[in-house]
């Protein structure tokens, strides 16, 4: 397991090496003054821009000028807006907590609907069952995330009224703000209303949530139905059959635990992909989410803003994708070690 963190310890640090550079890169590509566009100083007078370039080190070369950026993003500086003239650091920590709350809502929703599907298309193998599942995978996954999400609010909240259409909680709520993430600071709070805001905050993030949710599900039942089918194939089914075990017996003792351990390893890949619709679907519902946040800065020209936004959002991606890893090496010690030949 030592050696398995080192791997990716080394390969954390090589992927924040990239996106670092990357991120450095864009500041010479946006038009503008490359010093402002990081530093965001949109309006800052000639002293101020004097001591912005020292502290960037522009009069050196590029790998100092580098350094002097890795410094900054170490210190927790990653410049001011250009269209708010407000600290994007303090901007993106007051708003990545709602949308990790967001993509963490529909990834369960995605799991616990998805995962259960594609065990039971597995199971039904060439079946009805499962060209009906298959069927709606497939129709799930080719809807576009801004046409499902406007036509769940035109059904779910116009027509019949059942749910919010926006926001992420009632304006009649008001919560302190101690983590970020809702459900969390209505249940730290000494207010009355703390299980109406709790309802309320649950219904607002259902259909986003749902929306979201549409297309992992359908990678999910892929993924499950053939995890389940190439376990169902293994030589301790066939023995496990021999003993005289019932089909629900090998399922639910053998099967499920196994082919679940290989869905795992899947679940950062699809945390970042539901992260991109997240931000899509943030704009449709008005969800107060980075996603949202780092649209709208494209459409403002906030290049700064747009720099530090993709920073860390990848860097956040990346680090749910190591986090998925560890818990998929402890699960199968056989991903830990070494592979050796093709």
């Amino acid at each position: 397991m030592l050696v398995f963190t080192f791997r990716r310890l080394n390969l954390f640090l090589f992927t924040m090496l990239v996106l670092t550079l990357l991120s450095f890169s864009l500041s010479f590509l946006f038009p503008g003054d490359a010093i402002i566009n990081v530093s965001g100083a949109v309006n800052a007078t000639p002293t101020q821009l004097l001591s912005i370039r020292a502290a960037y080190q522009s009069d050196e070369n590029l790998f100092w000028q580098y350094i002097a950026y890795l410094q900054h993003i170490a210190n927790g500086e990653l410049g001011i807006s250009m269209a708010s003239q407000s600290q994007i650091s303090t901007e993106i920590l007051n708003l990545l907590p709602a949308t990790i709350e967001l993509s963490l809502v529909a990834l369960v929703i995605a799991m616990f609907v998805g995962i259960p599907l594609g065990f039971i298309a597995a199971i039904k193998h060439n079946k009805p069952a499962d060209n009906i599942i298959l069927s709606v995978s497939m129709l799930g996954y080719s809807i576009p995330v801004f046409w499902l999400g406007l036509l769940a609010i035109l059904t779910f909240s116009i027509n019949f009224g059942w749910l919010p259409s926006a926001g992420q909680i009632s304006l009649l709520f008001e919560i302190e703000l101690i983590t970020g993430i809702q459900f969390i600071d209505i249940l730290l709070s000494d207010s009355p209303y703390k299980w109406q805001a709790f309802g309320d905050a649950t219904a607002h993030i259902i259909l986003p949530a749902c929306v979201i949710a549409v297309a992992p599900a359908t990678i999910f039942i892929r993924l499950a139905r053939t995890s389940m089918i190439e376990v169902l194939g293994t030589s301790y089914i066939r023995a496990a059959r021999s003993k005289g075990l019932t089909f629900q017996q090998i399922i639910f003792r053998h099967a499920i635990r196994n082919a679940l351990i290989k869905i795992i390893r899947h679940v950062g890949l699809q945390f970042a992909n539901l992260v991109t619709i997240a931000m899509v679907t943030e704009v449709i519902f008005s969800w107060p989410g980075i996603g949202r946040w780092l649209i709208e800065s494209i459409y403002q020209r906030d290049y700064t803003a747009i720099q530090s936004g993709l920073l860390v959002l990848s860097c956040f991606i990346f680090v749910v994708h190591i986090l998925t890893d560890f818990i998929y090496a402890a699960l199968n010690p056989l991903a830990r070690g070494k592979k050796h030949g093709s």
